[in-house]
């Protein structure tokens, strides 16, 4: 059992049910459970085509979604900061003392065996333990 839960979401991946169940399941009493979104700033010349309003409206619509996706997960504190996923999500959980990660992933294709995954990359980094769910598809 697990007292401080690290939940990263993707939110346009739909696996974050389980993975919150998951840790529901793995929570101590008294524990804590994060749901963690990164939000990615547009990168290469793509940013150079949109304002500084445009990008801070994306990151508000992102906190949204995020706070909607957990409206029925009322015990999970929502979290959202600006990073690289894999990078941040390890980071984070270091610094917050977080003690589990768990992370959905999708099927590895074999480009995964040579870039690394999300998932794969915080396995192969976290300071902690880290259950993956695997979707079905």
């Amino acid at each position: 059992m697990y007292t401080k839960i690290l939940v990263p979401m993707a939110l346009d991946h739909g696996v974050s049910t389980h993975t919150l169940g998951i840790a529901s399941a793995l929570l101590s009493s008294g524990g804590e459970i994060i749901a963690l979104h990164v939000h990615e700033a547009p990168q290469g010349s793509v940013s150079a085509y949109l304002d500084e309003a445009t990008v801070a409206a994306g990151f508000d619509r992102a906190r949204a979604e995020l706070e909607d996706k957990l409206s029925d997960h009322p015990h999970v504190t929502p979290v959202i900061v600006k990073g690289h996923s894999s990078r941040t999500i390890i980071d984070y959980a270091a610094a917050h003392g977080v003690d589990c990660i768990v992370i959905g992933s999708h099927k590895p294709g074999l480009s995964d065996y040579f870039l690394g995954s999300t998932a794969s990359r915080v396995v192969r980094h976290a300071g902690c333990a880290v259950h993956v769910h695997r979707a079905s598809s």
